[in-house]
């Protein structure tokens, strides 16, 4: 772990981009650039256009580390190359913004009201060549659609026990039990949560730093006691599916709370608009999520 990475993700004035859409996400998030299924005849072919995509973002001026702490990549962005940089070692190189990877194979199916991660093949192998690409982090999402005490535990479990393995492995690990928006029991199920998060934070050894990426709370200030938490690096938000303007209203109620969005930050972004309007539509989003951030 870089000690000057460390300080930036814990200290630094700014939000996490997540540049992280894997297979499943992909042709929805190429849809949204304007780039049809039509544009590509295989899978390969779509992961091209998805660097190009991802490639023009982080290249972008706007893309800066004044108001970009980090970025969480997909395991593909991590493997290719940015202007003969692996992604990276250009992000923080070239751009002083920490790379993160996104470690996890997708949700399992539903049971008993969430989503617990499919299991990750090869993590141990995944985290080796992390660390030969100089990833600081990982990320690994789950999904909490039902106010249920054992599965909310569940899912907790998981999560930290494969976070308790990419710390040995010398990384830091993003802990993310997503509770949906559109949960009739979403403020019931953040209570849990909570609580559940707090116990395996406590037992905690005192070198075995998270991070945590949360929904919104319903009730503001929520996460105030994981944002202090010793062994907490940074609380970050993710958008849920709300809307840029939606998202950050939400976020600036809650102190201490950074963004790490993906819908939000690339929303206007589109493959036919000029470098200039790209830039500028890049820059307005990243500007409105830092001071939501800050």
């Amino acid at each position: 772990m870089k000690q000057n990475q460390f300080e930036k993700i814990k200290n630094g004035k700014g939000f996490i981009a997540a540049l992280d859409q894997s297979g499943g996400s992909t042709p929805k998030a190429l849809a949204a650039y304007g780039v049809t299924d039509e544009a590509y005849s295989n899978e390969e072919e779509m992961f091209d256009l998805v660097h190009e995509m991802r490639t023009r973002i982080i290249t972008s001026p706007a893309f800066d580390p004044n108001h970009i702490l980090g970025a969480i990549l997909f395991e593909q962005t991590m493997d290719r190359q940015i202007e003969g940089m692996y992604t990276g070692d250009y992000l923080a190189e070239k751009k002083g913004i920490v790379p993160f990877l996104k470690v996890d194979k997708g949700l399992a199916e539903e049971k008993d009201g969430v989503q617990l991660m499919k299991p990750i093949t090869n993590l141990e192998k995944t985290l080796k060549r992390a660390n030969e690409r100089h990833i600081f982090g990982t990320k690994m999402r789950s999904v909490i659609k039902e106010a249920k005490p054992e599965s909310i535990k569940a899912v907790v479990d998981q999560q930290f026990e494969i976070g308790k393995q990419i710390i040995a492995a010398g990384l830091v690990p993003i802990i993310e039990p997503e509770v949906d928006i559109n949960s009739p029991e979403k403020e019931k199920c953040e209570e849990i949560l909570k609580a559940e998060i707090l116990r395996h934070l406590d037992n905690l050894n005192n070198d075995e730093y998270v991070m945590l990426k949360l929904t919104i709370p319903t009730r503001k200030n929520l996460y105030k006691e994981l944002i202090h938490h010793s062994m907490v690096v940074r609380v970050v938000a993710l958008s849920g599916g709300y809307s840029t303007d939606v998202a950050n209203e939400k976020l600036k109620a809650n102190d201490g709370l950074i963004a790490s969005f993906s819908r939000a930050l690339s929303q206007d972004l589109n493959v036919n608009q000029t470098n200039e309007t790209f830039h500028a539509a890049l820059e307005k989003a990243v500007k409105s999520i830092y001071e939501a951030s800050v």
